[in-house]
């Protein structure tokens, strides 16, 4: 999880600009420093493009994105959060004994973007302990111009909350590994004129033209807290059966509310009602489970990294195999590829995907077959048709 390998493995899976993580951390920071800058807020490394993030929890467990314009601000951060903080020079994701509209405003004050982590999760969220942004940031709610959905989210859930439907939607999450079966299983793509913190920004904020024109996800059931369960034994539980057991499983475990029965809780607006500068949305599997799933083998294993690497030798990237190029070409190349692999591309790309729903800390379980449970209409759509007409 250094920058260097950060910066390859996001090269092959096709994502040209990363978010640093933990740039507050002195550490950390230096390591940045080392990198060549390439216009305004951007740091270097071959082909790939780093911003300063850090991810920050408030007195609340809250946790908050902040994307920094330059290394200045994120020292002038550092110094006035260390104060508050016994964890800065140590933990890459710092406990702030701080409100978050405190947090937002020291962001404001620093001309950074900031806006709520995977803010459904039962853990650590914005919804886990407000009913609304403005409990949580006060009279800085107008600050907030976007907001993180987290894994067991989409733009269907988020959007049947009123309050929501003027920020811009991030699907990022978490890169607890270097390597693509991790590393940007959700991402944004963004109509920019370069790349610079200034262009992020007003794409973020929709200003001078520029906007996010898709979101990309796994399907909302794969996500660890999509539906209410046990966080011991994992049993699943309809939102009337865990109020009546009063949150205890019958083995004894907390029941942990589910991100789709809290959007059901918050919801003022039907499904489907979006806003005109909503993008669309686009789910995607990761390409090691699919093959995983059709060789039958962990996705950790010799088989399917091998596999892996020789379709991204042949395609360039992750993306490019999932979704963009044409499938008659896997056969016209004469590859030397598993049947079964073949199968599994085309059922994904067919929407062909069963879903058992995950919960209570365990991810959903994903099925590629006839049977269609939580199908996507349609199937999937190459990502050309998502960019901008003049792009």
């Amino acid at each position: 999880m250094d920058l260097p390998t950060l910066a390859i493995e996001a090269a092959r899976k096709g994502i040209q600009l990363l978010g640093t993580g933990d740039c507050l951390h002195p550490e950390w920071l230096n390591q940045i420093k080392q990198m060549d800058q390439s216009g305004d807020g951007i740091f270097v490394h071959g082909t790939t493009s780093f911003v300063l993030t850090v991810e920050v929890e408030d007195t609340r467990r809250v946790h908050h994105l902040i994307i920094l314009p330059a290394i200045s601000k994120a020292e002038e951060l550092y110094e006035y959060f260390k104060r508050y903080s016994h964890d800065i020079d140590s933990d890459g994701r710092p406990s702030i004994r701080l409100t978050g509209e405190e947090i937002a405003e020291h962001a404001r004050d620093a001309e950074a973007l900031i806006g709520p982590c995977h803010a459904f999760t039962p853990w650590t969220a914005l919804y886990a302990y407000h009913d609304s942004l403005r409990e949580c940031y006060g009279d800085l709610v107008d600050y907030i111009s976007f907001i993180e959905l987290g894994l067991s989210a989409d733009t269907t859930y988020a959007d049947r909350i009123t309050e929501l439907h003027r920020l811009t939607f991030l699907t990022n999450s978490d890169a607890h590994s270097p390597y693509p079966i991790r590393l940007a299983r959700e991402f944004n793509r963004f109509e920019m004129a370069d790349l610079s913190f200034d262009a992020l920004k007003a794409a973020i904020e929709r200003r001078k033209g520029y906007r996010p024109v898709l979101n990309v996800g796994v399907p909302p059931a794969e996500g660890k807290y999509n539906e209410s369960a046990c966080i011991r034994c994992y049993q699943h539980y309809s939102l009337t059966e865990a109020s009546v057991r009063r949150w205890r499983c019958k083995c004894g475990g907390m029941i942990k509310k589910g991100v789709r029965d809290r959007v059901n809780e918050l919801a003022d607006c039907d499904s489907g009602m979006h806003p005109p500068h909503r993008p669309p949305y686009l789910h995607l599997i990761p390409l090691a489970e699919i093959i995983s799933l059709a060789i039958q083998r962990s996705v950790s294993s010799k088989a399917v990294t091998s596999i892996w690497e020789s379709l991204l030798a042949e395609f360039g990237t992750e993306v490019n195999v999932l979704v963009d190029a044409p499938i008659e070409e896997y056969e016209q190349n004469g590859m030397d590829i598993d049947p079964r692999v073949l199968s599994a591309i085309k059922a994904f790309r067919a929407g062909k995907i069963a879903i058992e729903p995950g919960g209570g800390g365990k991810y959903g379980t994903i099925h590629l077959d006839a049977h269609e449970v939580n199908r996507t209409p349609g199937g999937q759509r190459p990502l050309s048709d998502f960019l901008p007409p003049h792009a």
